[in-house]
């Protein structure tokens, strides 16, 4: 799977004035009529969708079949997608290959990853492409119109007509080549990005779990073969097969396109007819995915995986799952029943799997896979455990037949079915920035499998890949290894050309925004607490914040926090324990959530904010509801209770943190039981609050909010001046900035690498010429050497914190990737770039500035940071303003060696070299 944030481009000339305002995108898509005719497409419904205020229109192209989705909705951050179904049938990955491949160029766009280079040359708020089990697919979003057709001329040809070069195949898939390219006389090993990326993704147990349950429950057709890539099947696929998978797949009779937004659809559906679907004829693609064969009786199953060596209990490492077969997704009535039906059996404290499977505490979680999953054509719902001792097994399975029995005896409580219908209201009105059971006990289609940790799980690993490697080199002749060394030669002078990427669209530094979008905020008091209220169309909801400070908080209680902040909302409050609580909480709320929050100082890289974050959000109508919860929290918490009555004591031990952690809860709790009472339990320490709502609710929500901190603030005298913006910062007792270079050695096969350079903080004249000078970096110098050339999945440098980071990920080297960071500063400091280079990165960072934020988020930034609208405002015209001297300057004064301090980070296999080398530490 490769993930971008990709970028924009320019091809058509055409500008955005084809944004049409004289009527809303909702209204002029009701304009269609079915049966219309529309450059090669022929409409075949139209209709509304009030709730997510949108129109879609469905089409149809007239050659090809292809299929044509458009949801028209007044949202300026427009979404192209394309899908292929792609249905393997074996285990060497091809469609995940080839998704790698078809990105590498095309015939109208021939330069090398496109993709990447397109990075730098738009404004895109989003740009992807992944692998599913039976589909691949080719996303992007942009908010810019040109931009939005110059991605999808990029997109379309690369999908439809794309290079499939055999060096692009050897360095995205797989090739054998010498460990040294330049050295004949070096090993021969696997290489390539795919080969390590799958490597990583099976050092995972849960995916290990999750894939093996999946081919194991569906094990007749592309279900049953792993569609990323079994590493060790990876090497026998060819490039001709590769090349036929592209023929028939990737073929608009196999394809489905959708568009969101409001730009005219007939400007998309001109632009793809006449650069893509007019040159094609319909075919008759044999993609589709048959039913599964249902089974005459129950089948079980035994995986191993490699031991967990960050498992508290060694002995504990087991998994074992149930898996059902159900019905067909298209049904949309029964997956919806079927959804909801496995919500009421697992979600929460009150439903009856987690009463059955978590409270006696026989294993640490669910497993991996639970649940209702309908990303197959037929659906299942799973249910096991994980983190138990494999003696434990034969209960489970019983617990798990019995549960399912007395579900289909008692059923569920009403106000339990109405808690997840609110939960489902609650996710139709939240708006994102990407809008884009038949179970009984005669089921017999049903696999019971079990994992357990193998010692030498990774050992027959690694020895499989050299078996498999010495088959592969076994069957070489002189010749063919000397090819097999020109071609990586071949490889590596291409990998380290310069390339020409002027054939690819671009957007201009001038279409860039020279001014941010203002957000409206009102500062006020509730209680004596400032708060910002934001006015924002959030469809019914409201969104509440608090931050508490933590600033004098004592260090040997700060370690518990995030202990804290997991339970405080779920160990009961009031007359409520916490089962009851956890309903109150579905039925009246889409959430309450605490957790960490650790802000550093726009201005000082010593100072910093610490508290904890108060999260919550519900429909407007049950806004007291939602605070009154808060008050429960904050006032009567079962646990503070303990310490103060005897019948306190007694609901604790009945239904508090006594029966959710267990008797030895209260021990390990008791500094963080003195912290609640310190911060919690009083409106001192409520440092500010934030909400956001329609204008029509603000007056509503202050009341509100008035009244719950005037019922929690029990001490307002003892309450400090805070700054409105943000709570004051403070600086650490005894902190100082030193050199580390740290191993973690971990049962991975691949490495994940880190290079933190301490730099400046936001405010700071040179923080803009640092974060243009990373993009940069990365697009055209560690990028190549990272990933093209070193096999990682990804890689590159980023700035923020005041901390200018090199990474890697999934990365089959380690010391000489280091060398490629210290390579890239010496890069930086020549000056071996060019304006457009820049002016490519000034692309790139600006599409991150300004990528779009939901109404639920909208102020956020400020109130949490401090960063206010004119503090963006400066660093904008502060990163329109970098230079090529301003770019070389801060690679010297920063990031040359010995100019800051810096820290260095390895996770990944045994290394020697890092072993014999005394300035490491090894953990």
């Amino acid at each position: 799977m490769i993930l971008f944030s990709l970028a924009n481009a320019s091809v058509l000339g055409q500008n955005p004035s084809w944004r049409f305002r004289s009527t809303s995108a909702t209204e002029r898509a009701l304009q269609y009529q079915a049966g219309q005719k529309i450059h090669g497409f022929t409409v075949k419904e139209v209709f509304t969708v009030p709730d997510l205020f949108l129109t879609a229109v469905k089409l149809t192209h007239d050659n090809t079949g292809a299929q044509y989705l458009h949801a028209a909705r007044d949202d300026k951050n427009n979404l192209f997608s394309v899908q292929f179904r792609t249905t393997p049938m074996d285990d060497t990955g091809v469609p995940h290959i080839l998704e790698h491949t078809v990105l590498c160029g095309s015939q109208k766009y021939p330069c090398r990853d496109p993709f990447f280079k397109m990075l730098n040359r738009s404004l895109s708020t989003f740009m992807n492409a992944f692998t599913a089990s039976d589909y691949t697919m080719y996303p992007f979003s942009t908010q810019n119109g040109k931009d939005f057709q110059n991605l999808l001329s990029v997109y379309l040809d690369a999908v439809f007509f794309p290079c499939l070069r055999e060096l692009d195949f050897w360095q995205e898939g797989w090739r054998l080549e010498n460990e040294n390219p330049t050295d004949p006389a070096s090993p021969l090993a696997f290489k390539g990005v795919v080969f390590n990326e799958m490597k990583g993704a099976f050092s995972d147990n849960e995916r290990v779990y999750a894939q093996h349950l999946q081919n194991k429950l569906f094990p007749d057709h592309t279900y049953g073969v792993v569609s990323g890539g079994e590493p060790l099947a990876i090497p026998d696929l060819t490039w001709e097969q590769l090349k036929h998978f592209h023929a028939t797949h990737y073929h608009p009779s196999n394809a489905r396109f959708f568009t969101y937004g409001d730009l005219p659809l007939e400007q998309h559906l001109e632009q793809i007819q006449e650069e893509a679907l007019s040159r094609f004829e319909r075919t008759e693609p044999d993609t589709a995915v048959p039913s599964q064969p249902i089974w005459d009786q129950p089948r079980e199953d035994h995986v191993t995986c490699s031991p967990d060596a960050m498992s508290p209990d060694p002995a504990k490492q087991n998994t074992l799952c149930m898996s059902f077969l159900l019905g067909d997704i298209t049904d949309t009535f029964e997956s919806f029943t079927l959804s909801l039906l496995s919500s009421l059996m697992i979600s929460g404290p009150n439903s009856p799997f987690y009463k059955a499977l978590i409270e006696p505490k026989i294993g640490s979680d669910f497993s991996s896979v639970v649940g209702y999953d309908g990303s197959t054509k037929e659906a299942s719902f799973s249910i096991g455990l994980q983190g138990m001792a494999e003696e434990d097994i034969p209960k489970v399975k019983q617990i798990i037949v019995q549960t399912i029995d007395e579900i289909i005896a008692n059923g569920f409580e009403e106000e339990r079915i109405e808690a997840q219908l609110h939960k489902i209201e609650i996710q139709m009105k939240h708006q994102s920035t990407s809008f884009g059971l038949s179970l009984a006990s005669n089921n017999t289609h049903r696999l019971t499998l079990s994992m357990s940790p193998d010692e030498a799980y990774l050992e027959k690993q690694t020895k499989s890949e050299k078996e498999k490697l010495q088959k592969k080199i076994k069957a070489l002749s002189e010749s063919d290894k000397k090819e097999i060394y020109e071609k990586g030669l071949e490889l590596l002078s291409v990998q380290s050309q310069t390339q020409d990427a002027s054939c690819l669209p671009a957007l201009k530094v001038s279409d860039i925004e020279p001014t941010i979008s203002v957000t409206p905020v009102v500062m006020d008091t509730a209680g004596g607490v400032p708060v910002q209220y934001c006015e924002q169309p959030t469809n019914g909801m409201v969104y509440f914040r608090a931050v508490c400070s933590l600033n004098t908080l004592p260090e040997d209680l700060k370690p518990y926090v995030p202990l804290f902040c997991s339970v405080i909302t779920r160990m009961g409050c009031g007359r409520l324990d916490y089962r009851q609580q956890a309903q109150q909480m579905e039925l009246k709320t889409g959430g309450m959530s605490v957790s960490t929050s650790v802000h550093p100082d726009h201005s000082n890289m010593d100072m910093y904010e610490q508290g904890v974050l108060l999260s919550s959000s519900c429909l407007e109508r049950n806004l007291p509801d939602m605070f009154h919860l808060w008050s429960e929290i904050f006032n009567r918490s079962t646990w503070f209770s303990r310490s103060l009555t005897p019948t306190g004591e007694l609901n604790e031990t009945f239904g508090g943190m006594e029966q959710v952690r267990g008797g030895w809860a209260m021990e390990i709790f008791r500094p963080v039981y003195i912290f609640c009472l310190r911060y919690m339990t009083t409106c001192g320490y409520l440092d500010r609050c934030a909400v956001n709502t329609t204008p029509q609710k603000v007056a509503d929500a202050a009341g509100q909010l008035d009244h719950f901190i005037s019922g929690v603030a029990s001490n307002k005298k003892d309450r400090r001046p805070v700054r409105p913006d943000i709570a004051e910062t403070s600086g650490p007792a005894h902190f100082k900035p030193c050199q580390m270079k740290t191993f973690f050695p971990m049962p991975f096969p691949v490495n994940f690498v880190s290079h933190c350079i301490r730099t400046v903080p936001f405010t700071h004249e040179d923080y803009a010429s640092l974060n243009i000078l990373a993009r940069m970096m990365t697009a055209k110098y560690l990028h190549g050497e990272i990933r093209e050339k070193g096999g990682a999945y990804g890689g590159g440098a980023r700035m923020g914190g005041g901390l200018f980071t090199f990474y890697s990920y999934r990365d089959p080297n380690s010391v000489q990737t280091l060398a490629a960071f210290r390579k890239g500063v010496d890069w930086a400091r020549s000056g071996a770039f060019t304006q457009q280079d820049i002016d490519e990165a000034k692309l790139s960072v600006f599409s991150a500035v300004d990528s779009p934020v939901a109404p639920s988020d909208k102020g956020m930034g400020r109130f949490l940071t401090g960063i206010t609208d004119e503090l963006k405002q400066a660093h904008r015209e502060r990163l329109f303003a970098v230079t090529s001297k301003n770019i070389v300057d801060v690679a010297g004064r920063y990031l040359g060696i010995g100019q800051r301090t810096c820290g260095v980070a390895v996770l990944g296999p045994e290394n020697d070299t890092i072993r014999k080398d005394p300035s490491w530490v090894v953990k």
